[in-house]
């Protein structure tokens, strides 16, 4: 009476609210078959293939196509993630704003290595990207900020990011404080806060195929070259 009788909970299964209905996860499965990447298609260069894919991508419309996670770790191997939203991308790296201080910040200074991926799902694509994370230029990273919208520069001046807060009215006093004391031009760019490259010491390249038979290939740097190699799926 009043709703669909439940299935019975597979290993996999998802209790919705109201438990009227399961979603089994071990049961979800889509066939990919938009496209496939070869070695010629891929060629030489991942940073021109990684722009290419960009450009597909914020064609396509897929909403925020900067978006990527990031994962850092401590010094003894525990890991995190967060997204992050790619704001810069050549030859040197790919490049992330945040606080200094936050947790990423924090593990980036004792242990400045990344991994990032970002998912076009409506394209069937992925890219993972590893290496080596630096800070940005003081410069770098004034002009960035000078950039940002002015509810955003607040933000970043009121928010000590990660850091455990009494409640919202203590975040709301922050921000009410950094409007008070911004000049006329709006907030200058605290100290701690700022821009990280992470190098593209290994790109890797994934094309969703059917019957899970996906195409990776991956680039990894060797000195001033690239070399590449097609990994299974």
């Amino acid at each position: 009476m009043g709703g669909r009788r439940r299935p019975p909970a597979g290993p996999g299964a998802l209790a919705y609210p109201g438990g009227m209905e399961r979603a089994d996860l071990a049961t979800m499965r889509t066939e990919y078959a938009t496209a496939g990447l070869d070695e010629h298609s891929a060629g030489d260069d991942p940073l021109a293939l990684l722009e290419r894919w960009l450009a597909d991508a914020v064609a396509a419309g897929v909403h925020e196509p900067n978006a990527m996670a990031v994962a850092t770790s401590t010094p003894d191997g525990r890991p995190s993630v967060r997204i992050v939203l790619l704001k810069g991308l050549d030859e040197r790296g790919a490049v992330f704003y945040t606080n200094y201080t936050s947790r990423k910040g924090t593990e980036l200074e004792t242990n400045p290595r990344a991994a990032a991926v970002t998912l076009w799902h409506s394209l069937e694509r992925q890219v993972r990207i590893e290496g080596a994370v630096t800070r940005l230029s003081d410069e770098e990273s004034d002009a960035y900020f000078g950039s940002r919208p002015l509810g955003s520069r607040l933000g970043a001046v009121a928010s000590p990011q990660s850091q455990v807060l009494d409640g919202r009215e203590e975040l709301e006093r922050r921000l009410a404080e950094a409007e008070r004391t911004a000049g006329p031009d709006g907030p200058t760019r605290p100290a701690t806060w700022g821009g990280y490259r992470v190098a593209l010491e290994s790109v890797e390249f994934w094309q969703g195929r059917p019957s899970r038979l996906h195409d990776r290939i991956r680039f990894l740097r060797d000195g001033e070259r690239w070399r590449r190699e097609r990994l299974a799926p």
